[in-house]
């Protein structure tokens, strides 16, 4: 399960708890969930101490890991900044190659650009594939914006004049003559 599906499901059962008749239910239910969010944070914190590399940073397994990375993030532990988040989600959702134009931190708005593949539908996926990265390596970028450029005409090379005329059976350089 995702840390956005986790969510997703603890602000439903909240939202139930504070619809009880007795008010105190919903408070009490908030409360368990700060108590049990502190609890994990410190243990995630002694976890990264535990586990760290030699330089204090943590193994990059964990923090390639979309689960892990999430609870980092939540917890406000991951080490890397929102520019290396990005990065680190585009490469695990297959984007690397797509470039950062921008990103807006106070509206969360990401603006990228990346190479058309020529398939409209390729685009829709590759969108979603990043949203689902971001959502649990970047989870402050709020909203994407994917610009599709056109792919860069190949480089033609244009010799100063025609080849030389290469005799009848002769071999053209680089080819071996046919039998």
């Amino acid at each position: 399960m995702s840390a956005e599906e986790t969510a997703r499901r603890v602000e439903a059962v909240l939202d139930r708890l504070a619809a009880h008749d007795d008010p105190g239910v919903g408070a009490a239910a908030e409360e368990l969930v700060r108590v049990l969010m502190d609890f994990y944070g410190t243990g995630l914190a002694r976890v990264l101490a535990l586990t760290g590399t030699a330089d204090g940073t943590p193994p990059p397994e964990l923090l390639d890991d979309e689960c892990v990375a999430g609870l980092l993030v939540l917890h406000g532990l991951h080490p890397e900044d929102a520019p290396a988040r990005i990065a680190r989600a585009l490469r695990a959702a297959g984007a690397g190659d797509a470039v950062v134009e921008g990103f807006d931190g106070t509206t969360g708005a990401l603006r990228l650009s990346q190479e058309d593949g020529g398939c409209p539908g390729t685009a829709d996926a590759t969108r979603q594939r990043i949203e689902a990265a971001l959502a649990c390596h970047a989870p402050e970028v709020t909203g994407v914006a994917l610009e599709r450029t056109a792919a860069a005409a190949p480089l033609l090379q244009i010799g100063s004049g025609p080849p030389e005329p290469v005799p009848a059976g002769a071999a053209r350089p680089g080819r071996t003559p046919a039998p």
